[in-house]
C-alpha cells in the first residue's frame, strides 16, 4: 500500500520489463543471524513497508510460540536515521510499522521514540528485562541500503537455530494482518512505551563503572575530534564525555548531524581508513586535537587516530586498539582487585579471524582467553553464558572495529569504547605516553602481533564457490595446498567442512557453517592467514597475522616477512586476475 513502491511496481508492469521485475520480485531477502540487510526499494527482495510488516509479523509468531509471558514483558526497537526517498521508506518508518504489528496482537511495545545508537537496543532489552529487541539499521553500509537486526532475551544477537524458525515463521505469515498499514493507530494505544529518557538516563549511569579516573579526566588538557559520520553518535558520544567528566570532544560540524545522504564521504565505514576521516584531520589540526574518534553512522563501531610526532596520523586498526582497550581495560581491573584468586573467573574474548595478542596477554597475566566464530553475535552469547556461571568478562573485540568494554551491553559499543579510549589517552599524557608509544610497550612487553586485512570484491558467488573448492582440491581431489609460495603450510581448519588438521580426530573444535565459506591456514614461519566470505556484503575478506614471542624486537623485518605472506596469499590463492576479483580501493 506505499504508494511510491506501489507505482514503481506498475510502471515496471506497464512497460514490460521482466528482468527489473525479477530482480524485485524474483527470491525474498534472506532472513540469517544478522536479521536482514539489503537496499531500501519495491519487490520482495528489498527492505519496504511490505517486506518489513512480513518479517515482524513473522518474529512475533515465533516470540508468541518462545515466550508464554510476551504480552506482559514486551520487546524494544530502535532505529537510525537511514531514510530513502525514491521508495518513502526511511528506518523510522519500518519501526513504527514494526510496533504496530506487535501492538496489534497485544504486545507492549518500548519503541525509541528519536534516533538511537544501536547497542542501546541490547542495553534496554537486558536493563528493562524484555523477551527481544529490534534495531532497524543498515549500520555502516552504503545509503540505499537499510538493516533489520534482532536480539533476544539474553541481550545478544541471535544464533541458529532462531534464524531458521524466525525464517520460517516469515514464510508462514506472509498476508499483512488487518491494520498492519495503518501505523497511526500505534501513538493512542496504551501498549506504546518511549524508553528514551530512562535509557539515557542509566545507559550514561552504568557506563561510569568503567570510569577509572576522574580527577585525571576533568584536568586534561588532551583535545579530541569526533565524527559521527553523519550518523547517530554526535550526542551520545558528547553525554559519554561529561559521564566521564571529559570536556566534550570538538565535533566534525559538516557530519555531525544525521544525513541519510552521507554527502561528504564515499562510504559512511571508518574502517576504510583516511579518506572518511579528511575532515577529522583539517579540524584537528585547526583545533590543535591530537586524538580523532570517529563512530559508524549506528555508533556500534569506533575508529582512532593520532597524530604522531612526524606531523603525520596514525589511524589504528581495529586489532591495534583491541591490544590497547585490553591492556587498558585488564590493567584497571588489577589495580581495583588485590584479592589474586579473582583471575581465575576473569575472561576476554576475541573473534577467531582477531589478532592474537589477548591470548598473549591472558597468558603471562593468568586470565583465561577465548576466541569464538567471527561475529559480535557469538561472543556475546558466549559472554552471558559466562557471566550466567559468575564469570567477568571483561572485554570482547573483533578486528572489524568492534568493542565491547561494558558488560552492560552484550554487543559491540562505539560510543563507550569512544569515552574510555579517551580516558585510556589521557591517562597516559599524564605519563608523557602516546597511543602509539603504550602500543609498543604492550608489544615489549607480550610479543608483537602485526596483521594485515583486506578484502577483494566478488559479485558472483559462482566465482567465490569454485576459488574455495579449488582450494579444497588443491593437489588433487580432497587434498588443500601444501604451500603458498615460499610458505610452507603447517595446519589447516576448514569451519566450512569441519576440518581440522591439528585436531587428534581431525574435527573442528568451533562451530561449523556449511553456508559461508571460511578456510584457516597456519604456515611454519608462525604465520596464520584466513580468509572468508562476508555475510552482509559482496567480500571475499583475508586477516593474516604474525605473532612474535616477547624479546624480538625486529618489527621492520617481521612486517616484511609478513607483507610477502601477503603478496603469496593473493598470488597463489586467490588469483585474482583469473577470477576477475576486484581490489579493495582506498
Amino acid at each position: 500500500q506505499n504508494p511510491k513502491t506501489s507505482a514503481i511496481v506498475k510502471q515496471l508492469v506497464a512497460e514490460g520489463n521482466a528482468g527489473e521485475l525479477q530482480k524485485y520480485f524474483g527470491s525474498r531477502m534472506e532472513f540469517g543471524t544478522a536479521g536482514l540487510r539489503a537496499a531500501m526499494g519495491a519487490g520482495i527482495s528489498h527492505m519496504n513497508d511490505l517486506t518489513i510488516i512480513q518479517t515482524t509479523q513473522g518474529f512475533c509468531r515465533y516470540l508468541e510460540k518462545n515466550f508464554s509471558d510476551l504480552k506482559k514483558r514486551g520487546v524494544v526497537i530502535g532505529f537510525d536515521a537511514r531514510a530513502h526517498l525514491s521508495s518513502g521508506g526511511s528506518s523510522k518508518r519500518f519501526a513504527r510499522l514494526a510496533a504496530n504489528t506487535f501492538i496489534s496482537q497485544g504486545v507492549p511495545v518500548y519503541l525509541f521514540s528519536d534516533i538511537t545508537p544501536t547497542p542501546f537496543v541490547p542495553y534496554t532489552v537486558t536493563h528493562l528485562k524484555l523477551c527481544a529487541g529490534i534495531m532497524v539499521t543498515a549500520s555502516h553500509n552504503p545509503k540505499q541500503d537499510n538493516g533489520y537486526k534482532v536480539y533476544w532475551e539474553n541481550g545478544a544477537q541471535i544464533i541458529s537455530p532462531h534464524d531458521k524458525g524466525i525464517s520460517q515463521a516469515i514464510e508462514e505469515n506472509q498476508e499483512p494482518w488487518p491494520q498492519a498499514w495503518d501505523d497511526k493507530l500505534i501513538d493512542s494505544s496504551l501498549l506504546l512505551h518511549d524508553p528514551y529518557a530512562t535509557v539515557n538516563k542509566e545507559y550514561f549511569k552504568d557506563i561510569q563503572k568503567q570510569c577509572f579516573h576522574r580527577n585525571i579526566n576533568k584536568e586534561t588538557s588532551l583535545k579530541f575530534v569526533h565524527t559521527s559520520v553523519h550518523g547517530v553518535g554526535h550526542k551520545f558520544v558528547q553525554l559519554a564525555f561529561k559521564a566521564f567528566d571529559l570536556s566534550p570532544p570538538f565535533a566534525v560540524p559538516e557530519q555531525k548531524d544525521p544525513d541519510p545522504e552521507f554527502p561528504t564521504v564515499k562510504y559512511p565505514n571508518p574502517e576504510e581508513g583516511k579518506g572518511v576521516l579528511t575532515l577529522s584531520f583539517a579540524l584537528a589540526e585547526k583545533d590543535g586535537a591530537k586524538i580523532i574518534l570517529a563512530n559508524d553512522p549506528d555508533a556500534d563501531r569506533l575508529a582512532v587516530a593520532e597524530k604522531q610526532e612526524s606531523g603525520e596520523w596514525k589511524v589504528f586498526s581495529g586489532n591495534e586498539l583491541g591490544a590497547l582497550l585490553g591492556w587498558w581495560i585488564f590493567t584497571c581491573w588489577k589495580n581495583h582487585n588485590s584479592d589474586t584468586c579473582a583471575i581465575k573467573d576473569v575472561y576476554m574474548l576475541s573473534s577467531t579471524v582477531s589478532s592474537k595478542i589477548l591470548r598473549a596477554i591472558a597468558l603471562k597475566e593468568g586470565f583465561h582467553f577465548e576466541e569464538t566464530l567471527t561475529g559480535f553475535k557469538w561472543m556475546g552469547n558466549r559472554a552471558k553464558q559466562l557471566m550466567d556461571q559468575g564469570k567477568a568478562v571483561l572485554f570482547a573485540f573483533e578486528e572489524a572495529i568492534g568493542y565491547m568494554c561494558c558488560p552492560a551491553v552484550l554487543d559491540k559499543d562505539g560510543v563507550s569504547a569512544a569515552v574510555i579510549t579517551a580516558e585510556m589517552a589521557s591517562f597516559l599524557a599524564t605519563r608523557n605516553l602516546s597511543l602509539s608509544q603504550q602500543l609498543k610497550a604492550v608489544y615489549d612487553e607480550y610479543g608483537f602481533h602485526i596483521t594485515k586485512a583486506s578484502y577483494f570484491i566478488c559479485h558472483d558467488p559462482k566465482v567465490i564457490q569454485q576459488l574455495f573448492d579449488n582450494l579444497r582440491n588443491f593437489d588433487g581431489k580432497n587434498t588443500y595446498p601444501k604451500s603458498c609460495g615460499r610458505f610452507k603450510v603447517s595446519g589447516i581448519r576448514d569451519l566450512t567442512t569441519g576440518y581440522d588438521s591439528s585436531q587428534p580426530d581431525q574435527k573442528a573444535i568451533l562451530p561449523t557453517s556449511k553456508s559461508s565459506q571460511m578456510i584457516t591456514f597456519t604456515f611454519a614461519n608462525g604465520g596464520v592467514a584466513t580468509m572468508r566470505t562476508s555475510g552482509t556484503e559482496p567480500k571475499i575478506k583475508y586477516y593474516s597475522e604474525l605473532c612474535a614471542p616477547p624479546g624480538n624486537s625486529d618489527i621492520e623485518q617481521l612486517k616484511k616477512e609478513l607483507d610477502e605472506l601477503v603478496s603469496a596469499l593473493e598470488k597463489y590463492f586467490f588469483q585474482p586476475e583469473k577470477n576477475n576479483l576486484q581490489r579493495k580501493t582506498e
